[in-house]
């Protein structure tokens, strides 16, 4: 029994059950690709389901509102997903009629959709032999081959992409690459990976080297950027809010929040935020006392910031204009922090 052979039929013993699993329907594949990537399993699964039943074809997608999409996906991370997924499922609706490209090449020119997604798709659902190429595949041919180039290198997909296609073979890609996939999540995990029970142990490079705990390689991590944000959780005496759309590019754009002022430290009273010079004017103007709701400052890590959140609340004594009512901010998408804020708060 070769490599290949022994994967395939460990994969028909171990795979787990999902519902995307059950279909070929290209939509549905996507979604459920799009959903996963940097996320886990578990917290993706609730996800699908719910845009399933929201939008259960492309041109429901396509016709929501990018508030509702954005809604839907709260919690989930790197929001620039949902937006491309919203932007893509209008493209295929309105310029392709509704045809969901059938091959790897026209899978690429969809926004959002990078080699991994369209091979995922291009595989699983039109049977073209395109190998996936993910973190557990990465971790699982690596530890196998004794490959050692470092996977977050710009030459690692081509290099791994290539060694994955030569033990494709002909027949059942999607099912080969499921099963790449699933090893790696399952088996070659990344950390106390099953090497007593591998069916590769005997041949696995990282095994017989004692080489699990090196491989993959990787560079150094890009630094993380440390920043500081400062919510205005601005109210008047009739509970109405003043919220807004976030529209600068990098981190949550378009999502809502509350007036923010970003400083370059943890600023540590009423009085620093009030002669901050991005505190709103008419705000400074009526000199309202500023409470903070949180002494200690709200740590949230991202891929590559680390954000330090305190929110402070002021009432004013007018009545807002332009402001939102409970009920609306809790319909809105925002980020997390911002959310967990909510449901304490409110």
């Amino acid at each position: 029994m070769n490599w290949t052979q022994k994967l395939l039929q460990w994969y028909g013993e171990n795979q787990r059950s999902f519902v995307w699993r059950e279909t070929r329907e290209p939509y549905k594949i996507w979604l459920s690709e799009v959903i996963l990537q940097q996320t886990r399993t578990a917290q993706g699964l609730p996800y699908y389901e719910r845009f399933i039943a929201a939008f259960p074809t492309i041109e429901a997608l396509a016709t929501a509102s990018e508030d509702e999409v954005l809604k839907l996906w709260q919690g989930l991370g790197y929001y620039s997903r949902a937006r491309n997924l919203h932007f893509t499922a209008q493209h295929i609706h309105t310029e392709l009629k509704g045809e969901f490209p059938n091959t790897f090449d026209a899978l690429l020119q969809l926004k959002g959709v990078g080699d991994y997604t369209a091979s995922a798709i291009a595989s699983i659902c039109f049977d073209q032999p395109q190998a996936v190429v993910d973190g557990n595949v990465y971790r699982f041919l690596a530890r196998s081959f004794g490959m050692r180039t470092p996977i977050n290198s710009h030459s690692a997909l081509k290099e791994f992409k290539k060694k994955a296609s030569e033990l494709m073979g002909k027949s059942h890609p999607g099912t080969f690459n499921q099963a790449m996939m699933e090893f790696g999540a399952l088996h070659c995990t990344p950390k106390q990976p099953k090497c007593s029970s591998c069916p590769f142990a005997q041949d696995c490079f990282a095994f017989n080297h004692n080489q699990t705990d090196q491989l993959p390689v990787k560079t150094s991590q890009i630094k993380i950027k440390k920043r500081f944000f400062n919510y205005l959780v601005v109210h008047d005496q009739n509970d109405q809010y003043l919220f807004e759309k976030r529209t600068q590019k990098g981190i949550w754009h378009n999502l809502y929040q509350f007036p923010l002022v970003e400083s370059t430290a943890v600023l540590k009273s009423a009085r620093a935020l009030h002669t901050h010079p991005d505190f709103p004017k008419d705000l400074k103007e009526e000199n309202l006392p500023l409470q903070q709701w949180n002494k200690e400052p709200i740590l949230h890590k991202l891929s590559h910031q680390s954000l330090s959140v305190h929110f402070w609340i002021i009432e004013s004594k007018r009545d807002l204009n332009n402001a939102f009512s409970k009920s609306t901010i809790q319909s809105l998408a925002v980020p997390v922090v911002i959310q967990n804020f909510i449901k304490k708060f409110f």
